[in-house]
Parts: C-alpha cells; sequence; structure tokens
C-alpha cells in the first residue's frame, strides 16, 4: 500500500500501443502522486517457469502493455508533463523478484548472428535488491527503471508501441530510475499519460533487444509545466548515474568506422568474442548478459570521416 498516493492504478487496467482515443483510467490533479502495476515487457507471456520454447510462441500483438493512461487536468497542448520518478518495486512470486532476458529472433542489434531463441530467467532478493546471478559466476548489479513512459501522439489512430518517439514511449533509458525528474511534451488536452515495461537492469543500449523484463509497482509524481514548448523528452538526475557498476572498472572494445551503427555492431560483437574467450561462455549468453549491464558509448564524432563507438562492460559481474 501506497499512503502518499492520491490513485492506484491496478494492472487490468493497461493497453497495447499509443491511441489518443483511448478513454483514461483517471483523471487527476497536477501535483498528485500514483502507484502504477506495471507487466513485464511479455505481458505475463514469460514467466518465472519458461522456458526457451516460450520465446518462439510470442505474440507481438501483447508486447510492451503501459498501465494508463491518466488525464492531467489544465494540461494542453504545447505544455510539458513533469514526471517524478519516486519507487519501484518488484512484483515477487514465492518471495522472489523475478525478470527475464530474452534473445529474439529478428530482434536485436546483432540479429543477424542470433537467429535462434534464447532464454535466461532471473531471480532476486526484492528487499535487498542485491546483484542478481547470471551462471555460476556472474552477478548482475540492479537498477530499476521505466522502459516505456511517455504521453499520446497528436496523430490520431493506434500507433506501435516499439520505437520511441518525440513524446517518449519506449525510451529504454535506464537512468529513468527513483529520483530522477522526466520532462514530455504535451500534445493532446490531457496528455494521457502511461508507463510500463519495468526493468531490474539494463545496459545502455539493450542491445540484445531485452534487459531485465521484470513486473514492478511504480510509484510517481505528475506535475506540469505550461507553455514549455519542450521538442523532445529531457530528464535530471539525482546524482551520478553509473555508481552501481564502476567499482572495478570496465573492460572496453570499439568498433570504428564511417557508419554509426556499423561501429556500434562492430563494438558490441567484439565483446560477445571477448566473453566467449576469457570465460568460455556461449555466444548467445554473452550477448544477453551484456544487454543487462553494459554501456554502448560515442567516443567520437567529429574526426572525419570515421567515428568511435565503444563497449563497456562493467567488471564488477565477474569480481
Amino acid at each position: 500500500m501506497c499512503r502518499a498516493c492520491d490513485y492506484t492504478i491496478h494492472g487490468a487496467q493497461h493497453h497495447f500501443g499509443w491511441d489518443n482515443s483511448f478513454d483514461p483510467v483517471e483523471r487527476v490533479e497536477p501535483g498528485q502522486t500514483i502507484k502504477f502495476h506495471c507487466h513485464d515487457s511479455s505481458a505475463g507471456q514469460l514467466g518465472p517457469s519458461s522456458t526457451v520454447a516460450d520465446v518462439a510462441t510470442l505474440d507481438f500483438g501483447k508486447i510492451n502493455p503501459v498501465s494508463g493512461p491518466i488525464w492531467v487536468e489544465g494540461a494542453e497542448p504545447g505544455d510539458a508533463l513533469k514526471i517524478t520518478l519516486d519507487s519501484f518495486a518488484p512484483q515477487a512470486q514465492d518471495g522472489k523478484g523475478w525478470g527475464w532476458t530474452a534473445n529474439i529472433p529478428g530482434f536485436g542489434l546483432l540479429a543477424d548472428q542470433f537467429t535462434d531463441p534464447a532464454l535466461h530467467v532471473w531471480t532476486y532478493d526484492p528487499d535487498k535488491m542485491a546483484p542478481a546471478l547470471f551462471g555460476k559466476e556472474g552477478a548482475v548489479p540492479l537498477k530499476p527503471f521505466a522502459g516505456t513512459i511517455g504521453n499520446a501522439l497528436a496523430e490520431p489512430g493506434l500507433h506501435s508501441i516499439v520505437p520511441p518517439r518525440r513524446v517518449g514511449g519506449n525510451l529504454d533509458i535506464r537512468d529513468l530510475a527513483a529520483g530522477t525528474t522526466l520532462y514530455l511534451p504535451v500534445e493532446v488536452v490531457g496528455a494521457l499519460f502511461s508507463v510500463g515495461d519495468t526493468h531490474a537492469a539494463q545496459g545502455d543500449g539493450e542491445v540484445c533487444g531485452t534487459a531485465i523484463e521484470s513486473p514492478m509497482d511504480v510509484v510517481l509524481k505528475l506535475d506540469l509545466v505550461k507553455g514549455a514548448n519542450l521538442k523532445t523528452p529531457r530528464f535530471t538526475t539525482p546524482g551520478p548515474v553509473t555508481r552501481h557498476l564502476d567499482a572495478k572498472g570496465y573492460e572496453v572494445t570499439t568498433g570504428i568506422g564511417p557508419d554509426l551503427m556499423t561501429a556500434s555492431r562492430d563494438a558490441v560483437s567484439s565483446m560477445v568474442d571477448f566473453l566467449c574467450a576469457t570465460r568460455g561462455m556461449a555466444a548467445v549468453d554473452a550477448y544477453m548478459l551484456v544487454s543487462t549491464c553494459g554501456d554502448l558509448r560515442i567516443s567520437e564524432i567529429v574526426d572525419i570521416p570515421n567515428w568511435v563507438v565503444s563497449f563497456y562492460f562493467p567488471r564488477c559481474v565477474f569480481e
């Protein structure tokens, strides 16, 4: 129970895709606090007892459910919705937090290299939030956040939930965690805000296409900034953003060339190769692991004609 919350949005109050004709599940005043029960990104199609066979049967029409939408009184096109993210609480089963990471054929940065489905099911302590075990040696530090968070688009009709948009949506920004303040453009009266796709951990890039996909309860506050005329989302973090990963340093691979996407693929592929060589991991396991904790960074973008993309893998996972 959230004693400070003005409203609770239950798991049944969710939708798939963005559509400004959806009826709001609640109307709130600016400054009110809401608790959202959020599904994992599979909408329950995958769970603690799932196997790799379940990945092949995923219904993509039921991917990334978001809880809402919420009508914010006074919100008008040209305003910004200010979202203060308060807390993330795992929805435990049998006393354990849980999540999943999958290689979904046809999806992910290296989809051409990894064509078969794969699945890793995680468990973790929902109270201590200690690093989640991966195999016999790995442990991934946790940092819960909302992968999909956004407002309705001005354009009519149903829009896919998968691509991120100027009003937010499937941003998959790891730093939209507790304490962060996010600002989203408003394009329709009432804003029609929704949130979901909660993760226990993710690397910048979510390179295999999934993170530690984990159902959670999210508490946040909604405010309005009138006449902000914000073009795209922006956010403010409460402090450093990689303290959970920094302690032991990083192993880093690079991709260099005239195309940022190709360089990104090269950097990640090299890290997969490195982990296979140094840790004896299966390639697909390394690929899924780095998606949950490794960070893609543009290291250089001015020295024509080649750019440098680096991939940082935290050494604390194995030390």
